[in-house]
């Protein structure tokens, strides 16, 4: 950016306004994260959720409020190009000292975006690149705690890890729950624990981070040049009391807990950046996208999406083309091969008996951005106005665009822009990998298909549309819903039975012989059109016959009214302490 020889007043005003903006949008964000131990010590589960969902709206709401009180007193459309170029450097200058400026920069690109039109969204006025380095910048108290085994033994060191997150409820047996924390540290290295070296240490992350009904300490062993990674899920039992409940030592399994498919954590950081710097350390294959998404900060996440993903046009000359699988009747859905997303975009014109609209199908997605999706729903990431390389789509990408999505796209010379657009990492449909999976790997992958139903339905959601082409097979084998446009809550369904028929001929002429009213589900019918394949209507019925039965539903429907909280575990069960080492789980309950 070349700098201007004089500097107008007002472009300092708009900067100062903006750092404002954005900080007191940060100050609410990490006083809400705050409240999430309070909420957990005092068992406030669905007051825990209530955070999460109502934590989502406030940078739309800062935002808003900053390009309101910008085009009040300034009349901000309406300023020149020079002006703004200052406002830029007066912005990054007010960054100098600043804990989140990486935060901050994203910040200026939301304003800048909704004030001016999208031909101005160029290097000279918003944030391609970072600005500002995220190294180094100090926080208090420290992103990281340090604790040295060799100095005060082992199992004193963990006590004192546990004790520094300061819980005020107390542990049942915390004694025997670091017992059984070092027995299967033991059993994952088979006891052949590499010699401690000089720096031998453990790092864990000052914030728990908490989700649900868990918090979570997560670390890592520092020896020699080795780094083994750590997460402990920390959970209350029946009388109130903190335990343990287990020890995830392998990075993949870690990385689950940041899996798209869960809801963000809550954690109290000064620092965001040396915290994602801190996992990243822990979980290489994570981007810093996905942790920033993961940590409550989709906007950032999404901004350094965007920039990761504008890096692999550039590295990459594949074609996108239309996603494979059976067409739906709502999304259009395209793909880069060399790239693990897919792209959505909403049709003009929805086929078949669809009975929506647009707005309809938006909320839906915002539905599912803000509730708890417990594994079992895919997070995307919305965006506005993306302009894409034109020569990179395929003859078959364009006709379809052009055919059934004319008022979302404008096409120019060179660029397609997509006016509203869903990005979601991309899964092989359920459809298509069962008729590739052999009869073992079938029946394992029917299970979890109704096995992500019924977790779906605990969590208050009813798929609606339950085909096996509207769920994904995610990397690690487990099984994603993904197609939104016709979830419900469960509790806005009205299971029934199927009446008898008043005839034997009505019975066999296949016509409905009941009123069916909107929100009406009924579940004996699922066999029908889900369990044609006879190894798949056999494990379907080994596995998951109850819900096929209304009683099922009902029963689901009663709990949730009840206020019930289900458990999930975003682990194997069989991992956690009281089933490995012999204690009864419902007394940890």
């Amino acid at each position: 950016m070349q700098i201007p020889e004089y500097y107008n007043p007002v472009a300092r005003e708009i900067a100062q306004a903006l750092v404002a903006g954005f900080d007191r949008h940060y100050r609410r964000f990490r006083a809400v994260s705050q409240q999430a131990k309070p909420l957990f010590e005092a068992a406030d589960w669905q007051g825990v959720q209530k955070l999460v969902r109502e934590r989502i709206q406030f940078y739309d709401e800062r935002v808003h409020e900053t390009v309101q009180r910008l085009q009040q007193v300034y009349h901000a459309d309406l300023l020149d190009d020079e002006i703004w170029q200052q406002a830029k450097l007066y912005f990054i200058g007010l960054l100098t000292n600043h804990k989140q400026p990486e935060l901050a920069e994203t910040f200026f690109n939301s304003v800048f975006t909704r004030i001016l039109h999208r031909d101005y969204f160029n290097n000279d006025f918003i944030f391609i690149r970072p600005a500002i380095s995220t190294e180094y910048i100090e926080s208090d108290p420290p992103s990281y705690r340090s604790y040295y085994p060799a100095q005060g033994g082992l199992r004193r060191v963990l006590r004192r890890i546990v004790a520094d997150f300061g819980w005020r409820l107390p542990f049942a047996n915390l004694s025997r729950d670091l017992a059984w924390l070092i027995r299967a540290v033991d059993e994952h290295f088979a006891k052949r624990w590499p010699q401690a070296e000089a720096n031998f240490q453990i790092q864990v992350l000052s914030s728990a981070f908490y989700r649900n009904k868990s918090a979570y300490i997560f670390g890592k062993v520092m020896n020699g040049g080795q780094v083994y990674p750590f997460a402990v899920p920390v959970l209350h039992d029946a009388d109130g009391r903190l335990y343990l409940d287990t020890i995830l030592l392998e990075p993949w399994r870690i990385g689950v807990l940041f899996s798209f498919s869960r809801a963000y954590f809550m954690a109290d950081m000064e620092v965001p950046s040396g915290y994602v710097q801190f996992l990243r350390s822990m979980l290489p294959t994570k981007t810093k996208a996905e942790l920033y998404t993961m940590l409550g900060l989709q906007k950032q996440g999404k901004n350094t999406f965007y920039r990761d993903f504008m890096q692999h046009l550039q590295h990459s000359g594949d074609q996108f083309t239309v996603a494979p699988g059976i067409r739906g009747l709502v999304m259009l859905v395209f793909t880069l091969p060399s790239y693990p997303y897919v792209f959505k975009l909403i049709k003009d014109v929805f086929g078949g008996p669809k009975e929506m609209d647009r707005v309809t199908v938006k909320a839906k997605y915002q539905l599912v951005k803000r509730h708890d999706r417990v594994g079992r729903m895919a997070d995307t990431l919305e965006f506005s106005n993306v302009a894409f390389p034109k020569a990179r789509f395929s003859d078959e990408l364009l006709e379809e665009l052009r055919r059934l999505a004319t008022s979302s796209i404008e096409e120019g010379e060179d660029s397609i822009v997509i006016k509203h657009l869903y990005i979601e990492r991309r899964m092989k449909p359920l459809n298509l990998y069962l008729m590739s999976s052999d009869e073992a790997e079938k029946e394992r992958v029917v299970r979890e298909y109704g096995d992500a139903i019924k977790d779906l339905a605990a969590a208050n959601i009813f798929p609606g549309d339950m085909l096996f082409k509207n769920f994904g097979v995610t990397r690690y084998g487990r099984v994603i819903f993904y197609d939104y446009d016709e979830i419900e809550y469960m509790t806005d369904c009205h299971f029934r039975r199927i009446p008898p028929a008043p005839n034997p001929e009505m019975e066999m002429s296949g016509e409905v012989w009941y009123p069916v009213a909107r929100g009406d589900v009924f579940p004996e019918e699922f066999g029908t059109f889900l369990l044609g394949d006879p190894l798949v209507r056999r494990v379907f019925l080994k596995y998951h016959r109850d819900l096929l039965d209304v009683a099922f539903w009902q029963h689901k429907q009663q709990r949730i009214r009840d206020g019930f909280i289900e458990d999930f575990y975003p682990y194997p069960v069989e991992m956690r302490f009281c089933n490995r080492y012999g204690v009864a789980s419902d007394a940890l309950q």
